[in-house]
């Protein structure tokens, strides 16, 4: 049986879906704020909390755990440097999900998703 499945699937393949989630992972620690849809912003949640909590330990081996899941160098020092020192006393919760108006051309629910 088949109930809820935990992971959205966007309608695309397996590697497409994957890249998209890359890359918005990529520019949610980049920019530190982005504005994407509703349901993207949700499946990119748990995604970047994992790889912000992941940083926190500083270790070759996360650091190669990050180097797989992101394809760029400047988020995983961003991570590492920047975002992990920031929340280390925080234990979860990094990501804040704000709900925006509709998008015009075909009134697709938005979101801004930021770090905390």
């Amino acid at each position: 049986m088949r109930h809820r499945n935990k992971n959205k699937i966007f309608k695309r393949q397996a590697a497409p879906r994957k890249a998209l989630m890359e890359n918005l992972a990529v520019s949610l620690v980049l920019y530190e704020k982005i504005v994407t849809t509703e349901p993207k912003a949700k499946a990119l949640r748990p995604l970047v909390e994992r790889l912000i909590t992941r940083g926190k330990v500083k270790s070759i081996y996360n650091k190669q755990l990050l180097t797989r899941v992101l394809p760029d160098k400047k988020a995983v020092q961003k991570i590492l440097d920047v975002l992990a020192p920031k929340y280390k006393d925080r234990k979860g919760g990094y990501c804040r999900i704000i709900k925006i108006s509709q998008r015009l051309g075909d009134g697709a629910k938005m979101a801004q998703i930021e770090l905390v």
